[in-house]
């Protein structure tokens, strides 16, 4: 496990208290002020008019008004005059190529997509050993990528249907030093529940899929520590009937949407928020696998540039196999997905960005943007989207993963992932497009070198798909 980083705040107070001089000075490597800039702290719904946020060693040192905070010498300055800076976004759903040894070009153009896009953080999802030492070299800055949270090889059905098996793979996770246990469906309620017994004593959380022989509310009171794909909650909301009719055999989308029951809704968010549960809903990526969306308009889309021709092939191959069932069942199916979304959120439960990419249709970076348009669809207001990919991520990180949280807001002694903005996203989230630059850990990513990069990576993936 990753362990706690020092802030070392003494060294960097006093580059932050150096006075600005006048005319050019040799610059600080690592140093960085953003002046006159409006800032969005995240920590609450504001923006902060004409402030200075100074960035030492991957650390904000100090923020707050321009009167008050003076450029440090050495500091390269970067005017944030009408321009708007916040913390850098989450991708908490995101894959990066499997297997043992994947290229190191592919794994490398995936990492940059999301930086290009504001991602500063991701937590992965399918995991392999190739990752931990790859989290290892992006936090020293070896490799320009977003901090990554790794998620270990998964428990399922078919690597863990006993309980021994689902101890074994348990240690040898925490020894390899994964950052949680992915879950996939199938795992039997015994082993479930052996697993749980030695994850817990071990430390190491466990997120994703729930099993059906474990079921939500078990897997809610047996510590699960993020529910993705709002798995299992169609289900905890059906009245009984529907329950005995999905039971005995299987039930239309319609069906099952039809049997919601208000007030196991009520309940099932009540239990949520009193045992901590985060959820990533990845709601854009179930509208396009339970609906049948036109392929041809779907690769139309101005980020499929940014994908290999093969990768294209393969969405629009499955793609051809069609929806879930009928466009009016598949409807019901969806609407309710947000309403149980919107509910949460408005109780106030942990909600978590997230998207699965890069599953079907799902560009890496681009298909986050694409969620926030549905989750705002769903009702949650632009701050509460926003803070599912900041302030939240923070929170998560510190009481769940038990790793260093101090990022996902603008303030002193934060992390610095931080986006630089041409406008403002709290009116408009569209205005997360509109982006001045990426800085992730103290780095700084302008525009230009955003732009250079997907030209290069469409021009990669133009060539291969004439045979160049």
């Amino acid at each position: 496990m990753k362990g706690m980083k020092s802030l070392r705040f003494g060294l960097l107070a006093a580059l932050a208290a150096l006075p600005a001089c006048e005319g050019d000075a040799q610059r600080v490597p690592g140093l960085t002020a953003f002046t006159n800039v409006n800032v969005l702290p995240m920590a609450s719904e504001t923006v902060l008019a004409d402030q200075t946020v100074v960035v030492a060693d991957g650390v904000i040192v100090a923020a707050g008004p321009a009167s008050d905070v003076e450029v440090p010498r050495g500091a390269t300055v970067i005017d944030g005059s009408d321009r708007y800076l916040m913390p850098g976004l989450a991708e908490m759903h995101a894959h990066v190529p499997p297997g043992e040894n994947p290229p190191r070009e592919a794994v490398e153009d995936i990492l940059f997509l999301y930086v290009a896009n504001g991602i500063t953080t991701i937590r992965g999802m399918l995991g392999s050993a190739y990752q931990i030492p790859l989290a290892d070299e992006i936090e020293r800055g070896e490799v320009l990528g977003p901090n990554f949270y790794v998620g270990a090889p998964s428990i399922n059905g078919g690597s863990a249907p006993t309980p021994a098996d689902a101890e074994r793979l348990i240690r040898a996770h925490v020894e390899a030093g994964y950052d949680l246990q992915k879950i996939h469906p199938g795992v039997p309620l015994e082993a479930w529940d052996h697993m749980v017994e030695v994850a817990q004593a071990a430390g190491l959380t466990y997120s994703g899929h729930v099993p059906a022989d474990v079921g939500l509310v078990h897997a809610i009171e047996t510590g699960m520590s993020t529910v993705d794909h709002l798995d299992g909650y169609i289900q905890a909301v059906a009245s009984d009937d529907v329950q005995a009719q999905v039971s005995a055999g299987p039930i239309s989308l319609g069906g099952l949407a039809r049997g919601f029951d208000e007030a196991k809704l009520a309940e099932i968010i009540r239990m949520t928020i009193e045992h901590d549960v985060y959820v990533v809903p990845t709601q854009y990526l179930w509208r396009n696998l339970y609906g049948a969306p036109d392929a041809d308009a779907m690769l139309m889309q101005p980020e499929m540039r940014y994908v290999s021709p093969e990768t294209r092939d393969g969405w629009r191959r499955r793609a051809e196999g069609g929806g879930s069932g009928p466009p009016d069942e598949v409807a019901l199916y969806l609407e309710l997905r947000d309403r149980i979304l919107k509910a949460l959120s408005d109780a106030g439960a942990g909600i978590l960005m997230g998207t699965d990419s890069p599953q079907l249709f799902n560009v890496p970076g681009f298909a986050l943007h694409r969620e926030l348009a549905v989750m705002s669809e769903a009702g949650m207001s632009n701050y509460e989207i926003l803070k599912s990919g900041t302030v939240a991520v923070g929170e998560y990180v510190a009481s769940h993963l038990g790793l260093d949280g101090n990022f996902g807001t603008v303030a002193r002694g934060q992390r610095a992932d931080l986006v630089l903005l041409g406008s403002n996203p709290l009116d408009e989230l569209a205005n997360l497009f509109d982006r001045v630059g990426v800085m992730v850990k103290g780095r700084w990513v302008s525009r230009e070198e955003i732009d250079a990069g997907l030209e290069a990576l469409a021009a990669k993936h133009a060539g291969e798909g004439s045979g160049a």
